[in-house]
Parts: C-alpha cells; sequence; structure tokens
C-alpha cells in the first residue's frame, strides 16, 4: 500500500510530524474503525476521522434528526429533520474525502449486529447516550479483543477512556452493573461534544498509528466551567 500524489498532498500536515510521517498515515488508511452513534459525540468523531485518512469507517445509528439535536450535533441543518443521521453523515463525509470507504447501518445497535461487525474492525468507539449500547459495545469489544473508545458528557462536563485495549480493564470493570437508563434525556452545552469528541478521535488515530500513550486504565474528566482537566488511574 502507497500514498497517491493527491494524498501525499491531502496528508500534508500529517506527513511532516517527525513521529508520524508516511509509515503512520498508511496504518491510517488500512485502518477499519467501528462507530457506534452518529448524534453529538458520533458528529465530531466522525469528521475527524474521515479527515484524517482512516480507511473505512463504519457508521451505526438508527435515528433521525430532530430539531432538539441541531444545538451540538453540528453535521445537520434545519432542512435535515426527520432524515436519517447516519446517511446524512455518510453523504456529507464522502464528500469532505472522496478516498474514504463509508458503510452505515442505519439501526440502532444489538448484541447480533454487535457480534457480526466489531470482529471486522480494529477499532469501536462508543458516541451514545445509552447504557444498553455502552455495555453491549463493552461486551463483544471484550470478547473480540477489540480497544473501545468511550466518551460520554453532560451539562458542563465530560469523560474519555479506552477499554479493552492490550489487557487494560474493561468498561464494566470501572462502572459496575448496567444501570437503569435516565427517565428524560440530559442537558448538555452545545460545545461538549466538540471537546470531548475530539479528544476520542485522537485517541482512535494513536490506536491505529500506535503513538503516545493511549488512555487505557485511565479516565479523562473534563469540566468546562473550571476549564480543568482531571486524569484518573484506574
Amino acid at each position: 500500500m502507497i500514498l497517491s500524489t493527491e494524498e501525499k498532498e491531502r496528508y500534508d500536515r500529517h506527513v511532516r510530524i517527525p513521529d508520524f510521517g508516511v509509515e503512520k498515515q498508511l496504518k491510517l488508511k488500512s485502518a477499519r474503525v467501528l462507530v457506534i452513534g452518529a448524534g453529538g459525540l458520533g458528529c465530531p468523531v466522525i469528521q475527524y476521522l474521515v479527515a484524517a485518512g482512516i480507511g473505512k469507517l463504519t457508521l451505526v445509528d438508527g435515528d433521525v434528526v430532530s430539531r432538539s439535536n441541531l444545538q451540538r450535533q453540528i453535521l445537520f441543518t434545519e432542512a435535515e429533520i426527520g432524515q436519517s443521521k447516519a446517511e446524512i453523515a455518510a453523504r456529507k463525509m464522502q464528500q469532505l474525502n472522496s478516498a474514504a470507504n463509508i458503510k452505515v447501518y442505519n439501526q440502532f445497535l444489538t448484541d447480533e449486529l454487535a457480534a457480526q461487525l466489531l470482529p471486522e474492525h480494529d477499532v469501536v468507539v462508543g458516541c451514545t447516550d445509552n447504557y444498553n449500547s455502552r455495555y453491549c459495545i463493552d461486551h463483544y469489544s471484550k470478547k473480540f479483543n477489540i480497544p473501545f473508545v468511550h466518551g460520554a458528557i453532560r451539562e458542563f462536563e465530560g469523560q474519555l477512556s479506552v477499554f479493552n485495549y492490550k489487557g487494560s480493564g474493561s468498561y464494566s470493570d470501572l462502572f459496575g452493573l448496567q444501570p437503569s437508563e435516565p427517565a428524560s434525556p440530559l442537558g448538555v452545552v452545545g460545545a461538549m461534544p466538540g471537546v470531548i469528541g475530539s479528544l476520542m478521535a485522537l485517541e482512535v488515530i494513536k490506536i491505529v498509528a500506535d503513538l503516545g500513550s493511549v488512555m487505557s486504565n485511565k479516565l479523562l474528566l473534563y469540566n468546562a466551567l473550571m476549564n480543568s482537566f482531571c486524569q484518573i488511574d484506574i
């Protein structure tokens, strides 16, 4: 596998990084990443992974755009209310990077779908806002030894971690038994998904390209009101 002339131009700022170069860009090109959720966190994750040159991206989300999404889900517009989030995201990302191989599952995650898709990918990214999906991702991530990049947001706070990475702990190891779903949606400031989603995309890039220190066996907490990060060893 090589980089085309167009790819060398597109990823010039990556290749110029001394510890990155063509070798790491080729790792991104050959990577297979599964993104569960195309909402608040999914929007920045999907955009930055496609822009970075991830070769194969699979999107899973059965939801449609609603007016209340537009405050934070920056891929979508008023004209797209009622349309599939995953299909809109795939269409727009194909315009961003025509070389991207993007596959869409316009449905919510199930055990059957997780068991089918996870073994076909190198990394799974959990961009969901419900416990059923998080625990499902965690179970099959652990079963198939696939790194699970996790992010969550609420109000002015966010968290980030990587589970099941080279023998590291799992989501359920940290958070215990699956709790009940909230009775109603939680509030969140519109810019929060951009902060945490960007960090999630960076973790995927680091895992795929084998760069730096991955956020495994650690939990990163962000408080926007205090503009502070706190990292906890787990």
